[in-house]
């Protein structure tokens, strides 16, 4: 028997001859959305020579493959599918707009005449934003390696985006003005035929049609003002992007509007917010570190979506995303693991949840389970194997495992691909030292503490989690990694409350220059984490805003530099919203 994605694939190919390409690409996503992934990719790809949105189906379903794995080879297959639904828009436009402008001038009849112009303006504008959309996306390819080129290369894709995207939403607001005015002059005076929502208004166009392209500019201008506003400012400086920055606040409000809108990219949108919400928002440390609007925000969004996607896996990973967040870590280990089930099929969103219970497990130190998790992901990911090799290594040696570490840790340099990849460069200098001085357990121990800090997962930590892993850290005496251990104690007497033990370590860690050599990130990070602590009283506001600016202009050549970057930003950005420069 069929299962549910089966029959809506065959409903929606059933009709494919009889409805409009937007309602086709709507079901499409909404499939894919409800793990149709086969059937969405199939559908999409069998029509995608159909129309421009269909071929941008195909393209979006091929971005977000890449988006969830990372893997070069997937990200290269979404650069080119991209390009080729690009072409499609700007070769054939013309083309395709010159013929029914001829058959308009033919016309007789001045009804057709006003619907086929409408033809023409509503496929002008919706080939215009795939365009500017898969601008975008190649633009967020381009910055998912994290290189100074490709932020250089992915800010000039932007750039052109935002004046089609610019262009396009003005356009649109004419028209849908136009189409207010009259409907209110006309108001009395109209029948009920011509009230019908669907009666042309201006060329030919209708009030659905201006509604949902305003819905399908949204989405992109939304995800434009996410992307900049997150692009630390001495690089938009270098490539001279806008002039200005981006606005996460309009760029909310867009995604917003685009996800409530019948256009196909309104599933995308929702999957959007809740991407920003649960990822982007704490992994950034947007908005200082309080990340609850964040997850009220993503809860409404769950609670609204839970009757169109009941057993979706992605939106049951966003709602393991808030347990985790909320630090219910065993109700996220639940709801990852039911995704990864309702995902049997989907290997990439499997990866996604395997990382999460990867991470979920270290939360927990359930060290067995982040190691079988792992482990699992270097086998299988072609993502980053020696990323994973890492995680595999330290999970194993911290669950006392210390032979099968010392094996793993050999094998981290071997799969070492990405050399410009500054989570790789991480791994392989870690995995090397560990290697060399033979691995004990609470160096390994030392090692999750540190992964949990660079990527904000501390504060999902239990009290009783981070008293142990105090206890861990203060019975550590080497000194090479002596600036480390105080500033993983000094982030974890901050998620206690305990802000002057905080100060003293962070202050500890920023002073460290003997191990200055092997952890090269410690002394900036500790003076942007002081820095953040001052911030938050009036007055020592002051005091606070010059370590960040300590933090960002005295220290170069670190690990993870744009990443902190980025949060300074941030932290600078909040500042001047409640105390203007």
């Amino acid at each position: 028997m069929a299962g549910p994605e089966q029959q809506q694939q065959q409903q929606v190919e059933e009709k494919a001859e009889h409805i409009d390409d937007a309602e086709m690409a709507l079901q499409g996503i909404n499939m894919l959305l409800n793990n149709g992934f086969k059937e969405s990719d199939e559908l999409f790809r069998r029509y995608r020579s159909h129309s421009p949105l269909m071929s941008f189906g195909a393209s979006f379903v091929s971005f977000l493959n890449a988006m969830m794995t990372f893997e070069e080879e997937k990200m290269q297959t979404a650069c080119d599918d991209l390009r080729t639904t690009e072409k499609l828009c700007e070769s054939d436009s013309a083309g395709v707009i010159e013929t029914i402008r001829n058959k308009i001038k033919k016309s007789v009849s001045a009804k057709m005449d006003s619907q086929r112009s409408g033809v023409v303006v509503v496929d002008r504008l919706q080939r215009q934003i795939i365009v500017a959309d898969c601008q975008v996306y190649l633009a967020v390819l381009s910055f998912v390696k994290q290189e100074l080129s490709a932020y250089i290369k992915g800010g000039w894709i932007l750039r052109k985006a935002w004046k089609m995207y610019n262009k396009c939403h003005s356009d649109i607001s004419h028209l849908q003005e136009t189409c207010q005015r009259r409907s209110s002059v006309h108001q009395e005076s109209l029948s009920v035929d011509n009230a019908n929502h669907n009666a042309p208004v201006e060329n030919g166009v209708t009030a659905e049609a201006l509604d949902r392209l305003k819905g399908s500019v949204s989405f992109g201008y939304g995800l434009f003002h996410l992307c900049i506003s997150m692009v630390p400012p001495h690089l938009l400086k270098i490539i001279n992007l806008l002039g200005f920055p981006g606005d996460r606040l309009q760029g909310l409000s867009s995604l917003m509007y685009a996800s409530e809108s019948k256009d196909m990219k309104a599933p995308l949108a929702t999957l959007a917010l809740l991407w920003y919400h649960t990822v982007v928002l704490p992994f950034f440390a947007l908005d200082g570190s309080d990340t609850h609007a964040g997850l009220l925000e993503a809860k409404a969004i769950l609670q609204r979506k839970s009757v169109v996607y009941p057993n979706s896996s992605l939106f049951m990973f966003f709602k393991g995303r808030v347990h985790r967040l909320e630090c219910h870590i065993n109700s996220a280990l639940a709801c990852f693991h039911d995704a990864l089930e309702l995902a049997s099929d989907q290997r990439e969103i499997q990866h996604v949840c395997l990382y999460e219970i990867g991470w979920c497990s270290m939360i927990e130190m359930n060290f067995e389970d982040a190691y079988r998790s792992f482990e699992r992901l270097k086998n299988e990911s072609r993502w980053s194997q020696c990323y994973y090799a890492y995680l595999t290594g330290v999970s194993q040696g911290a669950s006392g495992d210390l032979d099968g570490a010392s094996g793993v840790f050999k094998d981290v340099q071997k799969l070492f691909k990405r050399k410009n990849n500054q989570i790789e460069q991480f791994a392989v200098k870690r995995a090397e030292r560990l290697r060399k001085i033979s691995p004990t357990r609470e160096l390994c121990i030392l090692g999750v503490i540190e992964v949990l800090y660079l990527w904000k997962a501390l504060p999902n930590c239990s009290s009783s989690k981070l008293q142990i892993m105090n206890q861990v850290l203060q019975s550590l005496d080497d000194a090479s990694c002596r600036g480390l251990k105080h500033l993983l104690l000094g982030s974890i007497h901050k998620c206690h409350g305990n802000m002057r033990d905080a100060v003293q370590s962070f202050q500890l860690a920023a002073r460290d220059e003997y191990g200055r050599q092997i952890n090269s990130y410690v002394q900036p990070y500790a003076v942007y984490e002081l820095g953040c602590i001052l911030l938050a009283k009036p007055e020592t506001v002051g005091k606070g805003r010059s370590l960040l600016l300590q933090a960002k202009e005295d220290f170069t050549g670190y690990d993870f530099e744009n990443r902190l970057h980025v949060r300074i930003h941030s932290a600078l950005a909040s500042l001047k919203e409640v105390v203007p420069q």
